[in-house]
């Protein structure tokens, strides 16, 4: 059975993206999928579920070049994908959000924290991969990787889950454009980060490290021994919800 036909919002830039938005209570709860992901995953449609039952407004959406959304993948950048998400929210939510950022959506959420802080309730994060354009793939490239995609504009990764990535210049270029772990970073908002032990793609050190350089009145880190990076089987899924109950409850309080 196949579910409701999404919705389209056209950003200033000119880029059709993909969403659906279910009404509901405030504060509502923003979805953001990791890259190379859609808003069709396990955890965005189960959380929208779980979110439908209590009452309470869900949007999810698919950045420019995923999923349903347009535009070619290889065409897009992290200030391109967090345009596309603050343009849906925008347009779609009414007040401040909790949002919920899986892998690179995390870096996503962050973002949006940093340059509108009131618009945010909460935040959970799950194997959040904030700055991994220049610390796992700049890093993880060769000195003759490094050379062929600098003269060549892209090159081709190998991945577990599917076809190889494509990753560009204007992705790693742009990337440093929007690294949160050179400045400070105030999320003065309930936030609950969730990482992994068995995360392949996204290091233990990674949420550490945002816990330790993140500033807030609020924040809490919890590792799950033997989870991978989907982080989607029923008990971890569930103990997504419940850290978004949790926010919830304090966001609203």
């Amino acid at each position: 059975m196949t579910g409701p036909a999404a919705s389209y919002h056209e950003t200033p830039q000119g880029r059709r993206i993909a969403y659906h938005y279910t009404e509901g209570a405030a504060p509502g709860i923003v979805f953001l999928g990791g890259f190379m992901s859609d808003m069709e995953g396990t955890k965005a449609t189960y959380l929208e579920q779980a979110a439908r039952a209590r009452g309470r407004a869900f949007l999810r959406l698919d950045y420019s070049g995923h999923g349903a959304s347009g535009g070619a993948f290889e065409d897009g950048c992290i200030t391109d994908w967090a345009a596309d998400a603050i343009a849906v929210i925008e347009a779609q939510t009414t007040g401040p959000q909790i949002l919920i950022g899986s892998s690179m959506g995390g870096w996503i959420a962050l973002l949006i924290a940093r340059r509108m802080p009131d618009s945010v309730a909460g935040l959970v994060t799950i194997a959040a991969a904030p700055d991994f354009t220049e610390n796992s793939m700049w890093a993880g490239l060769n000195d003759i990787e490094r050379a062929k995609l600098m003269r060549e504009g892209r090159i081709f990764l190998p991945s577990e889950y599917d076809a190889p990535y494509t990753i560009t210049r204007k992705l790693i270029e742009d990337g440093r454009e929007n690294l949160v772990f050179r400045d400070p970073l105030e999320l003065p908002f309930p936030v609950r980060f969730l990482q992994g032990t068995a995360d392949r793609d996204v290091d233990r050190s990674v949420a550490l490290s945002l816990l330790d350089h993140a500033t807030g009145p609020d924040m809490r880190l919890t590792l799950v021994d033997g989870a991978n990076h989907s982080f989607s089987s029923p008990d971890c899924v569930d103990l997504i919800t419940a850290a978004l109950d949790e926010v919830t409850d304090r966001a609203a309080g």
